[in-house]
């Protein structure tokens, strides 16, 4: 699900799995990877990207209609998810392939730096047309990185940005071809992956802890 590679300091992740939703399997699979990647001490910086036409499509909202009981837990992961994810004790990039929709694009709001392909795909929050409002931890994790008026435009209209789109919008630092797209990730992340994780955290922290906070993952004092 979540295929691991690395080279020189730089670990990819690909999320290969369809349309790379959240139910309980891919969070679990998340925090699980994380927490094995936390637990190192080398300094290293992270690439996430998706495989075919999807970076994420968000919840899993056929397995959450389905696993009722369960919902409410794997919910609360995602959630924490996000969290985990702003105060990731690495430099971290998001390779966005595809499509990023609903929680998919607010996973990328989580990332130091994200790059999207440039000719295909749609960055998208779609909430208000699917008559499902963000919950508080959604919206912390949105307006944790991204420009107040981007938020704003992408809460309330639901707008799909392609790349250039996204890129003039504040939604990615960077487009690439299909073609560059991971190689172009993983140079970013390769000029930082030397640097003191230790410092990196650190900082993280107190740029994004009361956001990841905010999401129910606490960052200690």
């Amino acid at each position: 699900m979540l295929e691991h590679n690395e080279t020189d300091g730089v670990v990819t992740l690909t999320w290969n799995d369809g349309e790379n939703r959240f139910n309980a399997d891919s969070v679990k699979a998340w925090h699980d990877t994380l927490e094995e990647l936390e637990q190192r001490e080398d300094n290293f910086a992270l690439v996430v990207t998706g495989a075919g036409k999807f970076f994420s499509n968000g919840l899993d909202l056929d397995w959450m209609s389905s696993h009722t009981d369960d919902a409410v837990n794997m919910l609360a992961g995602v959630h924490s998810l996000f969290g985990r994810m702003l105060v990731f004790p690495a430099y971290t990039v998001a390779a966005i392939n595809g499509h990023a929709f609903a929680g998919g694009a607010m996973l990328t709001c989580a990332f130091d730096h994200r790059i999207m392909r440039e000719d295909r795909g749609f960055w998208c929050l779609p909430e208000v047309d699917l008559g499902l409002p963000l919950t508080t931890e959604m919206f912390a994790v949105v307006t944790a990185n991204l420009p107040l008026r981007t938020a704003q435009e992408a809460m309330l209209t639901g707008r799909r940005y392609g790349g250039s789109e996204a890129l003039g919008n504040g939604c990615v630092e960077a487009t690439a071809s299909a073609e560059e797209l991971l190689s172009a990730a993983q140079a970013v992340a390769a000029s930082v992956a030397g640097k003191n994780r230790a410092v990196i955290a650190r900082h993280k922290a107190m740029l994004n802890s009361t956001a990841a906070a905010a999401c129910g993952w606490p960052v200690p004092a």
